[in-house]
């Protein structure tokens, strides 16, 4: 279940705030504040459930008084027309609240989703999932979060969090190896260092320079497949990772050529929201 922390709850007010400003004058003129209801968010597609902490949260936000009961998990997989929490309590935090917890959720279990058909496409291989930083912004956790739901693993969440040389950073440093030299010199927080390599040559220049990790980017499958051999070759120990172009289609080629880890951008900036609903049942 993704964590609920005070960055969430922040986001929460301010979708709420957005949404409400300065009141939700239909609910208000319609319903009496003394009115109790009971409703239902009900799949209306098939997928992978997460961010029902987020859901939770955003109706006890508008009244503590609501009860919320989850009948699955992050990281269920749903069907149609399946039940997949109920809510109880005051009528006016259930409908002023619908949106905003139906936004949060429709999107999360649209990234576990999408996660979870790649996490399929290279079942029975040694390869992982992982995210990048393509991520809606102030949402990263959060999505993050729907990445594990889904199957998927995180690689770094932020700059802060390990070293990742790409070919900006060698350009500015004037190659692979100067860039990997700085970082040494300055790394006192012990971080994991790892190389963007667009091809075997700076592949060879990565395991020189006796990096952690190399990530192999926008390289051909055959040339992976060189890279994969040159790496378990010369530096036991090294992680590979396979970036840019990952489709579906071409994902379980990319793990057959044996890399530790395949990072999809996809699977947050281009995921697709499940289609949820709300309905009262009284």
């Amino acid at each position: 279940m993704i964590r609920i922390d005070d960055a969430a709850l922040r986001l929460i007010d301010l979708a709420l705030a957005e949404d409400r400003g300065p009141g939700d004058w239909t609910t208000r003129w319609i319903v009496s504040a003394r009115t109790k209801a009971r409703a239902e968010i009900v799949a209306k597609q098939e997928g992978v459930v997460a961010g029902l902490s987020l859901a939770s949260a955003v109706f006890l936000r508008l009244d503590p008084r609501v009860e919320f009961e989850a009948a699955v998990s992050d990281g269920d997989r749903i069907q149609p027309d399946q039940v997949i929490c109920t809510i109880a309590g005051p009528a006016r935090a259930i409908l002023t609240g619908e949106r905003t917890a139906l936004n949060f959720l429709q999107r999360l279990s649209g990234v576990a989703t999408a996660t979870r058909r790649y996490v399929d496409a290279i079942a029975g291989t040694r390869t992982r999932i992982l995210d990048t930083r393509k991520t809606t912004p102030a949402w990263r956790i959060l999505e993050k979060g729907a990445v594990r739901a889904g199957g998927g693993e995180n690689h770094r969440v932020g700059l802060f969090d390990m070293v990742l040389i790409k070919e900006n950073h060698a350009a500015i440093a004037g190659g692979i190896a100067e860039a990997v030299r700085r970082v040494r010199d300055a790394n006192t927080k012990g971080l994991r260092i790892e190389v963007e390599a667009r091809d075997l040559e700076e592949v060879r220049q990565a395991l020189d320079a006796r990096v952690d990790r190399v990530l192999l980017d926008n390289m051909d499958t055959q040339t992976i497949r060189e890279a994969v051999r040159m790496v378990r070759k010369r530096a036991t120990g090294v992680e590979i990772e396979a970036s840019g172009n990952m489709t579906l289609d071409r994902v379980r080629e990319v793990a057959e050529a044996g890399v530790d880890y395949i990072s999809v951008g996809a699977i947050t900036h281009s995921a697709t929201a499940l289609d949820l609903s709300l309905r009262v049942l009284e």
